[in-house]
């Protein structure tokens, strides 16, 4: 039986679910550009990366390039799974066929 409470509630919120919809079609991105594709502050985007992190769905590479530092993002597999059972839940949710 479908059930909402079933949804994965690390992806509840608009830009966790922008994170990992940019992430699931890239490699890596990094800061600014997620923080320029989603409109996002960088204080919003640290918190929900961080949060995505701690599931362990996406992995952050720090380093510096040059003397910048530069921030980049990825889905780990653990994330794709559970992304991509979050959404196929919401497809069954709108479309129970």
């Amino acid at each position: 039986m479908l059930n909402i409470n079933n949804l994965n509630k690390q992806f509840e919120s608009r830009m966790r679910l922008g994170i990992m919809s940019v992430l699931l079609v890239n490699d890596w991105v990094d800061f600014s550009e997620m923080k320029d594709l989603l409109s996002i502050t960088d204080g919003n985007l640290a918190s929900h990366s961080a949060a995505l992190e701690k599931a362990e769905y996406i992995e952050v590479k720090k380093e510096f390039v040059g003397k910048k530092p530069k921030t980049s993002y990825r889905v780990t597999n653990l994330g794709r799974k559970a992304f991509e059972e979050h959404l196929a839940l919401l497809e069954k949710l709108i479309n129970p066929k």
